[in-house]
């Protein structure tokens, strides 16, 4: 199914195929999009926009002001790709060895751009459009630098929308969830200290090995018995450092977690009974276990209005077939949570395709589904052209 609106953007496929490909094939870190950062900048100033870099070290907004509209609406895209060798094959692969972009934040930015291009193409809107290129999405709090530079100071918004693609999802298909749509994600280090020795003689030793399994297996009782059966909660023992011999008890274990949740509540239980069980089971072995407990991204809220919006955007263009107005709710994370806490918005999901050939993200065989970018587009500049209408004279 195609409309007026998205034989327009066909237009632009072609350059966005081009831009999308040519980030995959150089991606960068979170905090190092330079490269990435510099296309952005120019692609945007050469259409007329405001343009502005730096925020939050490397990222990039672009600002247009058309008619006498007073709203302002802001569209986010992430930059930043993954320390993951890429294994595709494919001949726009990365040439950064041990980078790639793993999550489809090259076809974000590209969509957005694409997006960008035809808006100030046609400007068929009335007030403030702005375009939000952030870096270090993953896991180092790009938006949170952003906003310390004074985002949504210098760029004020009445709402916010970011789009993210899904593999799992037919290609093009929509999916929009009101309320809690991302989990929490923090990240606990704790260190088991006991007495190394021989491990022929146990019994000088107070072993931190064995205090350490047993809190691995206590901390699975904090899903399973205090929390409710109805909320999502994940305490994940990710790995476990400790020791070098097998005759040789060490003097400390080091264990990682990933703590996650969908309400703010549950997160506040979880913290407070990892203390409490971490300090319970080293005192049963007779060692000392310190517990650095750090809190990473936030629950990601999409607000009711904004999302009822943004769903009847996407119903109107694709129809109510290729939509789902109330989806699951996931356990992944995303910093786009904490510009949802300074400004209300809508975080959703489109398809990169389903069944045989559809690989996750966060995999080395994952690639953008470039059939999508003009689906994605084109729900952006329905969006901007609904949200800030032109007034008829």
């Amino acid at each position: 199914m195609t409309t007026p609106l998205m034989d327009a953007l066909q237009h632009y496929r072609s350059e966005m195929t081009t831009l999308r490909r040519d980030v995959h094939r150089h991606p960068e870190l979170g905090f190092e999009e330079h490269r990435t950062s510099d296309i952005v900048a120019r692609c945007l100033t050469d259409w007329g926009y405001e343009v502005e870099r730096g925020l939050g070290g490397t990222g990039v907004v672009g600002r247009m002001r058309n008619g006498n509209g007073t709203r302002a609406v802001g569209l986010r895209a992430d930059m930043d790709a993954l320390p993951i060798h890429e294994k595709t094959g494919l001949t726009w692969a990365s040439t950064s060895e041990g980078v790639m972009h793993a999550c489809g934040h090259d076809g974000h930015t590209a969509t957005l751009l694409g997006a960008a291009h035809y808006l100030a193409d046609t400007r068929r809107f009335s007030g403030t459009l702005n375009l939000i290129f952030q870096p270090a999405e993953e896991g180092l709090g790009g938006a949170v630098r952003m906003m310390a530079d004074g985002l949504f100071t210098k760029y004020p918004c009445d709402a916010v929308f970011a789009q993210h693609n899904m593999p799992g999802h037919p290609a093009g298909h929509m999916v929009f969830r009101s309320g809690p749509f991302m989990a929490s994600s923090d990240y606990v280090t704790v260190l088991v200290r006991g007495t190394g020795g021989h491990g022929a003689l146990p019994q000088h030793t107070a072993d931190p090995v064995v205090a350490a399994a047993s809190i691995i297996m206590a901390l699975q009782t904090v899903v399973s018995r205090n929390v409710n059966p109805l909320d999502m909660a994940v305490v994940t023992v990710g790995a476990i450092h400790g020791g070098n011999a097998n005759n040789v008890i060490p003097d400390e274990v080091r264990l990682e977690i990933s703590v996650r949740s969908l309400n703010p509540a549950v997160r506040v239980l979880l913290e407070r009974r990892i203390h409490a069980l971490v300090a319970a089971q080293a005192a049963s072995y007779g060692v000392q276990a310190d517990v650095d407990y750090r809190h990473g991204y936030a629950v990601l809220v999409n607000a009711e209005a904004e999302t009822h919006f943004a769903t009847a955007v996407a119903t109107e263009l694709f129809g109510a077939e290729r939509v789902t107005a109330q989806g699951a709710a996931l356990s992944g994370s995303e910093d786009f949570a904490f510009m949802l806490e300074k400004v209300p918005g809508c975080y959703l999901l489109i398809g990169n395709g389903a069944g045989e050939g559809s690989c996750m993200v966060h995999n080395p065989g994952y690639d953008f589904n470039d059939e999508i970018l003009v689906t994605g587009a084109s729900y952006w500049a329905h969006l901007v052209e609904r949200y800030l209408p032109q007034t008829v004279a």
